[in-house]
């Protein structure tokens, strides 16, 4: 589901994972679309897009939840403006101490919460007919705060009215452990569950346990300098055959809401003009970097994980 409608799975080619387009790091309580202005955040984003567009790139996640900058109507503008697919989300984002939480999500009910959510996904965001093709949610490092393990529940909840996926923005391993326990307890396979930011946690370990159980391990910080790194983990999976169950992102962008002009933009572009080739150099082959970025195999990526 992108924000233009339905797209079938042999229509998102390479696909980028965890990207953002705007962010606003204010509290929740101060959030406001009167903040930043529309059409300079289009003229600011449109290039960078067109240009992984360019590079290779057919469908973006843009993983900016609501309450932290997520504006759907513009993801739609440029979305068309971009000839790029881009999918947006639901749900809540409970890292950072909490401050991107809205007051009632801390008095509402876990059901309630999932309410609000599939009401998004069955009659569209904030008074457009724009759904969201996954569910977005973040907790810090475990133990989880009651709110984050609610949070979880919330989550699991609406998979199982909508068959949305379900990617966790996760402090460590231990809190990735902890967010699959709470979606097992409803029924919930691992193949729903996306582990945002596995490569904060140092044990490798982790990344095959997480992996053989199910759940999609998602390295997304891929910047210039850490190749090194990411060709290690790559590595790693490999040599577990478990390359089928790895994402890849880079977790750039973004218009930075309340800096002069956006402040300085991260491209999209160099995990295909610089990383695919780095790959092909180390040891990796050409469909293995499609097994990572373009392939729909392992089960339950796009909803199909749902019990």
């Amino acid at each position: 589901m992108s924000v233009n409608g339905w797209i079938r799975p042999s229509q998102t080619g390479y696909f980028l994972t965890h990207e953002h387009v705007m962010v606003d790091f204010i509290e929740a309580d101060k959030i406001s679309k009167d903040r930043y202005n529309a059409d300079e955040v289009y003229n600011t984003a449109l290039p960078f897009l067109t240009a992984v567009r360019e590079a290779g790139c057919t469908t973006m996640l843009e993983c900016t939840p609501a309450w932290l900058g997520r504006d759907v109507q513009l993801l739609q503008r440029l979305s068309k403006g971009a000839g790029l697919n881009i999918v947006t989300n639901t749900g809540y984002y409970g890292a950072s101490k909490e401050k991107h939480l809205p007051k009632h999500a801390y008095t509402e009910t876990a059901e309630q919460l999932s309410a609000r959510w599939v009401r998004e996904f069955e009659e569209g965001i904030e008074g457009t007919s724009i759904r969201p093709g996954f569910i977005k949610l973040a907790a810090d490092k475990a133990p989880l705060s009651s709110v984050q393990t609610k949070l979880i529940h919330a989550g699991a909840l609406t998979h199982l009215k909508t068959g949305l996926t379900i990617g966790i923005h996760s402090g460590n391993g231990a809190a990735a452990r902890e967010e699959l326990k709470i979606i097992r307890e409803h029924g919930v396979s691992p193949e729903a569950f996306v582990w945002i930011h596995a490569q904060n946690e140092e044990d490798f370990s982790v990344f095959a346990e997480m992996a053989e159980a199910g759940v999609w391990v998602e390295f997304d910080a891929l910047k210039t300098d850490n190749h090194a790194q990411y060709l290690q983990l790559l590595r790693y999976m490999k040599d577990r055959k478990l390359l089928h169950k790895v994402l890849l992102s880079q977790d750039s962008g973004w218009y930075y809401v309340g800096d002069p002009g956006g402040g300085p933009y991260r491209p999209y572009t160099p995990l295909f003009k610089t990383f695919i080739p780095a790959m092909l150099q180390n040891g990796f082959t050409q469909q293995e970097v499609e097994q990572i970025l373009k392939t729909q195999s392992g089960g339950g990526f796009w909803g199909e994980g749902k019990k």
